[in-house]
């Protein structure tokens, strides 16, 4: 008789278990609400990266001391 392959049971991730009690709990709106929240942090961080840059160049440009040529 041939012995069939054993397969561990099905085990889903954390993440995916996560979602799913936040879909049973949450509803719709809730759900996009904290969506939207998280691209806006998102979006903020990318601005505050950008001003720090952009605040790099400019103290890099005004400590620049003029070359003689």
């Amino acid at each position: 008789m041939l012995a069939l392959p054993v397969r561990p049971p099905f085990r889903p991730s954390v993440a995916a278990t996560l979602r799913a009690v936040e879909g049973l709990l949450l509803g719709p709106g809730q759900r996009t609400a904290r969506r939207n929240a998280w691209t806006a942090v998102l979006a903020d961080r990318r601005r505050a990266k950008d001003r720090r840059e952009a605040e790099h160049l400019m103290e890099a440009v005004a400590t620049r001391t003029p070359q003689a040529t």
